[in-house]
């Protein structure tokens, strides 16, 4: 039996390129009682999964600082995270002066080559290049130096050891050539720009990767730091986080909800659009539900707290965005892979360009800066950066409108499908169906309410809270259950005041062999009006019946447009529902579905879903509840209704915020936008390298124009990745 193993995510520091993450996966893997470890370049966190009895966190940090890096476990303090991001300002500022100094270094060496175009032959004295390029290669090119010599350590390569290599080789030949050489040519230029250009990459990197967290930032700052709480009839101010499951909390107008509630006193309109992604006020009073970060509109509201700290909704949503943004697509392996041979290729790679103009009579300066230029353009940073950082931006804007999704593998599975299946009652309906018509065999319709009422006392089915709906609003006097069975897909069976009764389909009537009679016919008109039927029978063997309940659940009035959008893209809808074949066609013909499958069982969903994916279709499932689960786990990409069970919610990868069928439709389309970005970033990512090392290992590529060309190549790969910041619903 495997060991328990718990999740830790740390946060990593000094990582360049895609070979770092790839190294400190490696590095933590080897741990022993680590099970699995997936390090991400852009969120700049690694996630663990271990043994705690064969390894501790303080090991893990350790394992990672050996390796060349820093580590910390991640907090969700707000104090702490506070601290940590001031942290980061002060590190921002103090590589933006090293970046300035290096620059204003850098510019009178490369000033010749800019004036050489206009004819002008003037240099700077060789010792004058010296003395500018020195700090710059020995003071801002140390964070290079250090990260190779920690990559070199651990045996792989990095960025950091291309730079370090490509530079060090320029000015070690320049300074050569200006001591026993004097009158040859100097490259001091060619390393200076190399690391000031780098420098510069790299900060207009980190600088659009925050902005890769924007929608992260903006979840956390919804919850207020502080609430009034009342205590002893007397409004008291509080930490957010001090507040109790059953305090009540005031809510002025204006201000954020500080918990998830239920109003107990007064009635407002609340904005929810930063949670669920709906862009109107929705009316809230007493009893109604609110969500912590909903702003509060006009009203004064008393709210007691349900759900705190991190079982709160807020909370689980960062966390399920954060998880997401924490995972890698299947596609990442793929470039990991490449990663990890990739530095010591373009080490070969160098070496053969090295030889390779020596042999064709080129001089030794001449040879070693052209493999120079193929060291410094061939950074793997883009590729490690180009699907992290899209996945990034693709989550946070599927967030904002509504649509959390649980993992990558979620995002990248959902581009691909062409079969969406509908469950009926919940999805395409409103899920809350009301009782139409009463038959009773005797005539007491009240009685026969009364009774099935009873029988229902046990079922958590919508039809059978719908009876009893009924009956409380009828003021029936209704029995308490005695005994209580449920029969999955066909009803139940429960004693009431000693009389055995069943209730539920048709096909629950055949069994006992329960005479339907006339009323049969009466039945199949309340089906072909889109009513759902229950039959109600006493007895066992023989049963006798006792009468009919026409239930009906009012179509969503999205429905039709979430089918027809979804059509409209090109996927097959299909509607699976455990109803009769008569009340589903009577829904699928309003909703232009024209795919059903009927009377299914609970159990069958999960079959019918597999048999789809079988016929050669990428088959996403939607439901919400708790019989929807395995259907949903059998399906390519599950998706679940925030306003069903949160089984349901666990098992699909992607939550749906509103219960509006329309964002099944805007979730495939950020998938596919988010997947389209993916590729074009690998796209872009190979070709700088693919055109880039051959063209400076035949010389038509200075070591100054190859580190432009690497530092573009990463800042382009995360701007194209933030245009996914443009996408929005269609809704």
């Amino acid at each position: 039996m495997a060991a328990p193993t718990t999740t830790v995510k740390l946060d990593i520091g000094g990582m360049t390129c895609a070979t770092c993450s790839t190294r400190i996966e490696k590095v933590l893997r080897k741990q022993s009682g680590v099970a699995t470890a997936q390090v991400n370049l852009a969120t700049e966190a690694a996630n663990v999964a271990f043994a705690p009895d064969a390894i501790t966190v303080a090991s893990l940090i350790d394992a990672v600082q050996r390796a060349g890096f820093t580590a910390s476990v991640a907090t969700t303090d707000a104090a702490e995270e506070e601290a940590r991001r001031q942290a980061e300002a002060v590190l921002a500022r103090r590589e933006l002066a090293l970046l300035v100094g290096a620059g204003v270094l850098t510019l009178p060496l490369v000033l010749p080559m800019v004036l050489g175009v206009f004819g002008s032959m003037w240099m700077l004295p060789g010792w004058m290049q010296l003395l500018l390029a020195t700090p710059v290669q020995v003071v801002a090119g140390a964070r290079f130096y250090r990260g190779a010599v920690g990559a070199l350590r651990a045996g792989t390569g990095s960025m950091d050891v291309l730079v370090a290599l490509g530079t060090s080789a320029a000015f070690g030949l320049s300074l050569w050539t200006l001591l026993f050489d004097p009158g040859g040519h100097l490259y001091f230029e060619a390393s200076a720009a190399v690391i000031t250009l780098v420098l510069l990459g790299k900060s207009l990197e980190s600088r659009a990767k925050r902005r890769t967290t924007d929608a992260i930032r903006a979840l956390m700052a919804l919850r207020p730091e502080t609430a009034r709480v009342l205590r002893d009839g007397t409004e008291i101010e509080v930490s957010a986080d001090a507040v109790g499951r059953g305090d009540v909390v005031v809510v002025r107008p204006g201000e954020r909800m500080p918990v998830d509630g239920t109003v107990v006193r007064g009635q407002s309109q609340l904005d929810e659009s930063l949670i669920t992604g709906e862009s109107l006020p929705v009316a809230r009073g007493v009893g109604d539900p609110v969500t912590g970060g909903s702003i509060n509109g006009d009203g004064l509201l008393h709210v007691q707290a349900t759900n705190v700290g991190e079982q709160s909704v807020l909370a689980r949503i960062v966390a399920m965005v954060e998880g997401a943004q924490a995972t890698k697509a299947p596609i990442q392996k793929t470039v990991d892979r490449v990663a990890a041979v990739f530095v010591p290729v373009v080490v070969g790679v160098a070496a053969l360009t090295l030889g390779g103009w020596l042999l064709a009579g080129a001089s030794l300066s001449q040879a070693i800066i052209y493999s120079v230029a193929v060291l410094v353009i061939a950074c793997p940073c883009a590729l490690g950066l180009a699907t992290p950082t899209a996945l990034m931006v693709g989550t946070g804007a599927a967030a904002r409108a509504g649509i959390l999704i649980k993992d990558a593998e979620a995002l990248e599975r959902a581009h691909a499908v062409d079969v969406v299946v509908f469950d009926k009652t919940g999805t395409l309906t409103e899920g809350r169906p009301q009782v139409r018509q009463v038959v009773a065999v005797d005539g007491d319709s009240d009685a026969l309410l009364a009774l099935c009422a009873a029988a229902q006392g046990g079922s958590e089915h919508p039809l059978g809270q719908a009876v009893v709906r009924r009956a409380t609003e009828a003021s029936l006097e209704v029995s308490a259950v005695e005994e209580f069975q449920g029969l999955p897909g066909m009803g139940l069976q429960a004693k009431v005041a000693g009389r055995t009764l069943l209730v539920g389909s048709r096909r629950l009537m055949a069994e006992p062999g329960v005479d339907l009679g006339a009323y049969d016919a009466q039945a199949q008109d309340l089906e072909r009006q889109g009513q759902t039927v229950m039959w109600i029978a006493e007895g066992t063997d023989p049963a006798r019946l006792l009468g009919i309940i026409g239930v009906g659940d009012a179509v969503r009035p999205s429905a039709a447009q979430a089918v027809a959008d979804l059509q409209a893209a090109g996927i097959e809808v299909v509607m699976i529902t455990g109803d009769n074949a008569r009340t589903a066609a009577v829904v699928a013909e309003a909703l232009g579905i024209r795919r059903v499958l009927a009377e299914v069982l609970p159990g069958d969903k999960a079959r019918e879903v597999a048999a789809l994916a079988d016929g050669g279709h990428v088959v996403a499932m939607v439901g919400d509840g708790v019989n929807d689960a395995p259907a949903l786990a059998a399906a390519a990409v599950g998706f679940a209704m925030a306003s069903g069970s949160d089984v349901a919610m666990h098992t699909a990868g992607v939550t749906l915020m509103r219960s509006e069928p329309t964002l099944v439709s805007d979730a495939i389309s950020i998938s596919r936008a988010t997947t389209r970005k993916i590729r074009q970033n690998l796209f872009w990512a190979f070709a700088y390298n693919v055109l880039g090392i051959p063209l400076a290992a035949l010389g038509f590529l200075s070591p100054v124009f190859a580190g432009a060309a690497m530092a573009l190549s990463s800042v382009s790969v995360v701007t194209n990745a933030l245009t996914l910041r443009r996408w929005r619903p269609s809704r």
